[in-house]
């Protein structure tokens, strides 16, 4: 039955809904199992599953079209150059976007030249990768970096550098390790700092 001259069903509509099942479980492992047990941030969780959503659409959908070169390449150059502007995005946050948008592109646009057990390893190895990096090399010592303001410009001075410390560790709740200016604004009594802290491991 069509409308319009468009089928209103179609065989591929299961296909569709194993491989979104499929994907939304590992893309679900990789997001809230090992990024937000390792980093505690929520603010990238929303971002993560909507990207991973729509890449997977977008590329399954794209299956059914032939694209000559002149789009294909269009659709590359948009992808190049989508950036978010309001903030700096970490890098460890992009690499989890990049993983996230490439599982998706992966799982959407493997046919039948691909097996679901071929399929399936490539999902477990890229969560089992993320896996042992978190847990077994970043864990151990990791130091990261965070761009904050602070309003007690006295303690800027070389010789309170301890105290600012010490008050940035009260205020943050974090292992901070050292402590460099970044920018200061006399005039509203605000300074720019970045601080390095240690991560340690979560248990969850």
């Amino acid at each position: 039955m069509e409308f319009l001259g468009v089928p209103l069903f179609d065989q591929d509509l299961y296909n569709m809904i194993f491989r979104f099942a499929f994907n939304f479980f590992f893309i679900s492992v990789i997001i809230r199992t090992l990024y937000y047990k390792w980093t505690r941030r929520t603010e990238y969780v929303f971002t993560f599953y909507m990207v991973s959503i729509v890449i997977f659409f977008l590329c399954f959908t794209l299956q059914n079209f032939t694209l000559d070169l002149g789009i294909a390449l269009g659709l590359f150059a948009i992808f190049g150059i989508i950036r978010y502007r309001t903030l700096t995005i970490e890098i460890k946050e992009m690499t989890y976007l990049f993983v996230v948008i490439g599982t998706s592109v992966i799982n959407a646009l493997s046919n039948k030249n691909m097996s679901y057990a071929e399929l399936l390893t490539a999902n477990l190895a890229i969560v089992g990768g993320i896996y042992l990096i978190e847990k077994y090399v970043l864990s151990k010592g990791r130091v990261e970096q965070r761009v904050v303001t602070y309003n007690h410009l006295e303690n800027l001075k070389p010789e309170n550098y301890q105290s600012l410390v010490e008050d940035l560790k009260e205020k943050t709740g974090l292992d901070i390790t050292e402590v460099s200016v970044l920018k200061t604004d006399y005039a509203n009594g605000v300074t720019t700092l970045t601080i390095y802290y240690r991560v340690h491991a979560i248990n969850a």
